[in-house]
């Protein structure tokens, strides 16, 4: 089918969806390890890619207090994009499960254990042994410029207006894909999934061609 350092961070959700052609989604990543500890109450959003990206998980909710700032065109926290595996487990401080490719170099999925059977809430994609793009279905988690899971194409419109190209979705009739440039200039791409009725379902960010496979690493 076609494709349409070191710092603890973030924690426990499970996770998104997407793109690339070769092995597992983010669906059949599994992880084994605990739940983080939960944020400090006021932990600092990180400025830089040194700087310490807290635990997001607030225990006890359906929908975990994330860290906004810590998913960017950049990476996720301290591991940007390009960096390898290793740093994005790092960045994410807790387990993130035992996958690899099935060829080397092949495309897989880094993933947190997923909660509750809905499937994953985040996912982090390996290819070429670089971290290339970040997979997003938990609404508590904001993309940069502010767009959501749960939120309609209207709203998605008004956030990143003059900076979208939309597109039929490739399965789902009447849905569509909303792809994002980033502001800065650099080359990633942030890509929204609504359904038929445009409300926003999922979403990625991450480099192309990566960032545009419409079926993740399958």
């Amino acid at each position: 089918m076609r494709r349409l350092t070191a710092l603890p961070a973030i924690a426990m959700l499970s996770l998104a969806l997407a793109a690339c052609q070769r092995d597992a989604s983010p669906d059949d990543a599994q992880a084994t390890g605990s739940p983080a500890t939960p944020a400090a109450a006021g932990a600092a959003t990180p400025q830089t890619p040194d700087a310490r990206v807290p635990p997001a998980n607030a225990r006890g909710t359906n929908v975990p207090q994330v860290v906004d700032g810590t998913v960017t065109f950049g990476g996720f926290g301290p591991a940007m994009f390009g960096s390898d595996a290793e740093q994005v487990r790092m960045a994410w401080g807790n387990d993130l499960g035992d996958a690899t490719p099935s060829e080397p170099g092949g495309c897989y999925y880094l993933a947190p254990q997923p909660l509750g059977g809905r499937g994953y809430d985040i996912a982090f994609m390996i290819e070429g042994d670089r971290f290339v793009r970040t997979d997003i279905r938990n609404p508590g988690y904001t993309a940069p410029g502010g767009g959501k899971v749960g939120m309609t194409r209207d709203g998605i419109e008004r956030l990143y207006a003059g900076r979208i190209e939309a597109a039929p979705h490739k399965y789902v009739d009447g849905a569509q894909t909303l792809r994002v440039t980033d502001p800065g200039g650099g080359e990633s791409a942030l890509v929204f999934e609504t359904d038929g009725g445009g409300q926003v379902t999922a979403w990625r960010i991450g480099l192309p061609p990566q960032v545009d496979y419409v079926e993740g690493c399958s």
